[in-house]
Formats: C-alpha cells, structure tokens, sequence
C-alpha cells in the first residue's frame, strides 16, 4: 500500500508544469524583486505612451546645457533639453524595441527550429541548419549595420536587421529539444493514427516547448536593447523620437568638456533595467526548468 503522505504534492494533486514553476519562481526573492523593477520599468513605458509622463523630451526649455536643479532633476543636454524627460522617453522606446524583436524573432526561431528537429536529417533540416549557420558566421554587427544601411527609408530597419538575427539561437535550441519530443509516445501514436506533420507541429510540439520560448524571449528583449545603443551610437538605430542610445551618443559631445548628467541618466536607466531583466531572466529559467520543478 502506498502511503501519500511519501508522495511529493505536486505529483499528489496533479500540478502542472506552469503551476510547479509558478510556485517556484514566487519562492525566489530576488527573482521577484527582478521582476517589480522590470514591471515598474514598463509602466513608465506605459505612462509615456499614454502621454502623462515624458511627453516633454523634445522641447527646447534653456539655451543649453545646465546642472541638477529642483526643477530639472538631471539638469539639462546641450541642446537644452530637459535629460529626465528624455530618459523617461527611452524607456518607451527601448520596451517597444524589445517587445517587437524579441517575440517575433523567439516566434520566427521557435518555428523553424520545431520544422528543423521534426525533419531533423532530411532536406527542410539541412537548408535551416545551412541558413542559421552562415548567418551566425558573419559578425554580428556588422550584419545588422548593413541590413540596418540597406533598408535605411524604413522606419523598422533596425527591428528587421535585429530580427534576422536573433533567431538563429532560439532555432538551434528548439530543435534539439524537439529532436527529443518527437520520440516521445504521445508523437509517435499521433503518427501513427495520420495525424498531419503541421497539425504535429503546431499543436503538440510547439506548446510543449513554451516554456524555453518565454525564457529565449527574455533573453532577446535584454540583447535588442544592448543592440539598440550600440546601433544608435553609431547612427544607424533610433531615427524618430528618442532612446538612450541616442542621448549616449549625444554625451560623446558633453562628457569632454565635463557634463556627464546626460550619459549618467540614459547609462544608469539602461543598467537597472537590463540587470532587473537578466536576473529575472534566470529566474523564469530555473522556475521552469523540468528537471528542478519539483
């Protein structure tokens, strides 16, 4: 006779795998502390969307650059511009930026990496593998720089260079996974019962590797921000409005001749939030890594 008590509650009661790391990501201190900055983070980028705050970042109050003052909390840039609102601003951008190429490019990877494992040996397997393979041999921003040159007219240049990318990752971990999963005996029955591939695909496989999915996501956002600065430095990022690569880019004319507010403000606001999302970041993994749920 077994006794239940011997018997882990997760498994007594049938608790799923986003329960089980649900349960243990809100265990994890740090891992929520992460997780309240990254959400205090994204409603700033809210309130600047919705126009109460940061609404400011382009009009002309001084004749130029200032100090910190009661009015102006990081005083303002050379052009006269008030620092603070220019930050509060980036912080938008850099959301809108991480959002849109890291859910497209975690969908875009996670799709063919599924069609790439199921296929794994087979001639849709070796042209993925090719394509990841010769895009992952060329340095990284000097891809992005030329995609980001070729398509300079268009407003998304950056999200499409940044996109073609980031994919390849996500693609190279999803089909090893699904090299596994597709041996498992749900598959083979579907299989064997003439299931169709794409129904396989999309409706058995793909669910079953979310969790990685999520995880891959928050590792993009963090790297298309990090992207994002570097790219505008060298101007080939940010053309409207205003992000912190480009008040960094603005600080290489102030920080000579010693006004360092601008720099300290879009360098500081960067480092909390890529910090808060890199923790988080390994917090969800560990949260939904099956082999540490429990």
């Amino acid at each position: 006779m077994i006794n239940n008590n011997t018997i882990p509650t997760s498994k007594k009661y049938g608790e799923s795998l986003w329960s089980k790391a649900l349960r243990k990501f809100l265990s994890d201190k740090i891992g929520i502390i992460a997780f309240l900055i990254v959400l205090f983070y994204f409603l700033i980028a809210l309130g600047v969307w919705f126009g109460f705050i940061g609404n400011k970042w382009d009009q002309l109050i001084t004749d130029g650059y200032t100090g910190m003052s009661g009015e102006h909390i990081f005083g303002t840039n050379i052009n006269g511009q008030d620092i603070l609102e220019r930050a509060l601003y980036g912080t938008k951008t850099a959301f809108q930026i991480g959002f849109v190429v890291a859910i497209i490019a975690a969908m875009l990877g996670g799709i063919l990496g599924a069609i790439s494992g199921f296929f794994s040996g087979k001639i849709l397997d070796v042209i993925i593998t090719w394509l990841y393979g010769v895009i992952d041999s060329i340095p990284f921003y000097l891809f992005v720089a030329a995609l980001a040159v070729a398509l300079a007219d268009n407003p998304y240049a950056m999200h499409i260079a940044m996109i073609s990318t980031f994919w390849t990752a996500t693609c190279r971990i999803i089909r090893g996974e699904v090299i596994k999963i597709k041996h498992l005996e749900y598959i083979e029955a579907t299989r064997a019962i003439g299931v169709s591939y794409t129904k396989i695909i999309f409706k058995h496989i793909i669910p079953n590797t979310l969790h990685i999915l999520l995880v891959q996501s928050t590792i993009l956002f963090v790297e298309a921000i990090k992207s994002e600065v570097i790219l505008s430095f060298l101007n080939l990022g940010v053309k409207e409005g205003v992000s912190w690569g480009l008040m960094i880019a603005e600080a290489a004319q102030e920080v000579p001749a010693g006004n360092f507010n601008n720099f300290i403000a879009a360098s500081g606001f960067m480092f909390i939030l890529v910090l808060a999302f890199n923790t988080f970041s390994d917090a969800l993994q560990d949260a939904l890594d099956p082999k540490k749920v429990s």
